[in-house]
């Protein structure tokens, strides 16, 4: 299986990446940097283009790149790239797939659980309506950014993904030192919710929907 990968060096794409190779399947990792090795490709997502070969023959895309949340203030200029980053980059990746000779079957596009809002006690699935605020509006734009691969054709599965816990990145990663020297307090009243995913679980179900020809539209990738 051939397998074109954005955002492979964020902490979710370095990990399907590894799992994809440890089973033997090729993976074209798409890069902005000029490409340093035989397995990259660079383009340029704030162009909103990509050229239809860079997806052209292969079995599946998953697109997962997009400026961090958690990891700068949102300021006006950096929301304004949060959301930039993902709605420009989707589109170029919708319309290389759309524009290829021969598309891939299906496209694994990032998207994020806050499309929900701030839910409290209710509970909520991919049927459930948007919330309001910030991330969800960019999520709601994110996603409608693919639907041209899905219109020619394409499988597509929006991966409406909670907080991913690994030690090698994102909020694990800043808050283990802190609690292992014995600075960690309380977070909270205890009783907010937060939908989080680890990262081996998060990349078992990229894997399975890759394969699930039945399956499609929002998916929530969070523990129970």
């Amino acid at each position: 299986m051939k397998v074109v990968v954005t955002g492979s060096t964020g902490l979710i794409g370095s990990a399907l990446v590894t799992n994809l190779r440890a089973d033997g399947h090729e993976v074209r990792r798409l890069v902005r940097h000029a490409p340093r090795a035989a397995d990259e490709t660079q383009w340029h997502p704030s162009s909103g283009f990509l050229e239809p070969s860079a997806v052209d023959g292969c079995d599946a895309v998953v697109h997962l790149a997009g400026a961090g949340i958690g990891d700068h203030r949102w300021t006006d200029d950096y929301k304004k790239m949060i959301r930039e980053s993902r709605v420009a980059g989707t589109t170029a990746i919708a319309g290389a797939i759309t524009n290829a000779a021969n598309p891939p079957p299906v496209l694994l596009a990032g998207s994020a659980v806050g499309y929900y809002g701030d839910t409290g006690e209710e509970v909520f699935d991919e049927s459930s309506p948007s919330g309001d605020g910030f991330l969800a509006s960019v999520v709601r734009d994110w996603e409608a950014a693919s639907r041209p691969a899905a219109e020619a054709g394409v499988r597509i599965v929006n991966l409406r993904t909670g907080i991913v816990l690994s030690p090698e990145g994102g909020l694990l990663k800043q808050m283990l030192p802190i609690f292992k020297l014995g600075l960690g307090g309380r977070l909270g009243s205890g009783r907010q919710w937060m939908s989080w995913v680890s990262i081996a679980d998060h990349v078992a179900a990229m894997r399975f929907l890759i394969a699930a020809d039945d399956v499609g539209g929002p998916v929530n990738i969070t523990a129970p």
